[in-house]
């Protein structure tokens, strides 16, 4: 196994700048994950790992090899494809075996009837066989070794897939979206299985998705890409609760961030709504910022709140999921509604139309700069708890 190592990757096609200078170090059996939207340079960043696609400039470091020069086979690395990539004309162990054969066997032991009785070919293929039953029943799909892929659910193709790159015990995964093509509840179960895998062997895998889930359930670390820039590293849960970047803190987490306008004091104080908060940061009185609360920090309450953090609106849609309702509230005079998450005994007696306040702890108040960048928040006074308040939390 090895770490993978990324220095200054620079890519474009033709008038396009695809990468724009990444850089990135994978250490030993992490499970890092590549997530951004669609055309962010996430999947030509992996394919440039696997040697399919090369830089215009930079270098690509597996272990403490430069591989920039090597074809993919010779990188050591396996690579998972999001259609599967199996061959519909053989069986699944035929799949899983064909990079064990391009490996051990030699191209006249290869040969369909006479390669069998060359010298050496029959232990070859013995040995293949073995680590191919291996890996299959390690992965559930012993028994399904003389099917072929058209015979498959998904969910199976994606096994065989996962096999055929394991079987070869290589440095690192490379997994270019592997679940997209299933339905919901087999990503679920198919995100458990490559998570347990991750732990059993050991390896360094390269994760690339645009779905945040796989992202933040899965991962060691994940790495938030847009428009070909790393904007942000780090463990999930501190991508969730401290993004460093506006962009990131609105792509990360379902539902999506609630944004407000602001402005700085003079004071230093931010100004929402034109009503001072009590959150103070460093900047430049009277530059515009962006406020941002998550779902779960704001709290609904019956009419007016004694916080010094409050805006009262309407209620326009209450959303019940289950398990967590999602209030829906338009506050004047912001347009876009701003969406709380509460538990679904606490909105039973909400309704389309009722008027609200929403109130927030304000050390978890996030402010961002205009250039989308996090400003540090100097100061917060802490929120009083519901029962100083005399109000009623989450009706």
């Amino acid at each position: 196994m090895a770490g993978i190592s990324l220095r200054n990757i620079r890519k474009s096609f033709k008038d396009a700048q695809i990468l724009h200078g990444v850089s990135l170090d994978i250490a030993d059996g992490e499970f890092l994950t590549l997530v951004g939207p669609s055309g962010c340079g996430k999947t030509t960043l992996l394919r440039i790992i696997a040697g399919l696609e090369t830089q215009d400039s930079g270098d690509v470091l597996i272990g403490d090899r430069m591989v920039d020069d090597l074809p993919p086979k010779a990188r050591d690395v396996a690579m998972v494809f999001q259609s599967y990539a199996l061959y519909p004309y053989m069986t699944v162990a035929e799949n899983i075996a064909l990079p064990l054969e391009m490996r051990r066997l030699s191209a006249l032991q290869r040969l369909p009837l006479a390669g069998r009785f060359m010298p050496g070919a029959r232990a070859a293929r013995a040995g293949i066989d073995r680590d191919v039953k291996a890996v299959a029943d390690g992965l559930g799909i012993g028994h399904l070794a003389a099917r072929k892929p058209a015979q498959l659910s998904g969910g199976q193709r994606q096994r065989v897939a996962l096999a055929r790159a394991m079987v070869r015990r290589p440095k690192a995964f490379l997994m270019d979206e592997p679940l997209s093509n299933l339905d919901a509840k087999m990503r679920v179960q198919a995100r458990t299985e490559i998570s347990e895998l991750h732990r059993s062997l050991g390896a360094t895998f390269v994760y690339v998705t645009h779905d945040q889930a796989e992202a933040m359930t899965m991962s060691d670390r994940v790495a938030v890409m847009m428009g070909g820039h790393l904007l942000q590293v780090a463990p999930p849960q501190v991508i969730y609760d401290d993004p460093q970047d506006l962009a990131v803190a609105t792509f990360i987490g379902t539902p999506e961030i609630n944004t407000l306008p602001g402005r700085i004091g003079a004071d230093g104080r931010v100004e929402v709504i034109g009503t001072p908060w009590p959150v103070t940061v460093e900047g430049q009185p009277g530059a515009e910022v962006t406020v941002a609360i998550r779902p779960e920090a704001l709290m609904v309450t019956r009419g007016a709140a004694s916080d010094a953090i409050a805006l009262v609106g309407t209620i326009r849609h209450v959303e019940m999921l289950g398990a967590e309702t999602l209030v829906h509230v338009v506050a004047s005079p912001l347009t876009r509604p701003l969406v709380t998450r509460i538990e679904p005994s606490a909105a039973a007696a909400l309704k389309k139309g009722d008027p609200v306040a929403l109130s927030t702890d304000p050390r978890r108040v996030l402010v961002f700069g205009k250039d989308g960048k996090r400003i540090a928040v100097r100061q917060s006074t802490p929120a009083l708890t519901p029962a100083a308040r005399g109000v009623t939390v989450h009706v």
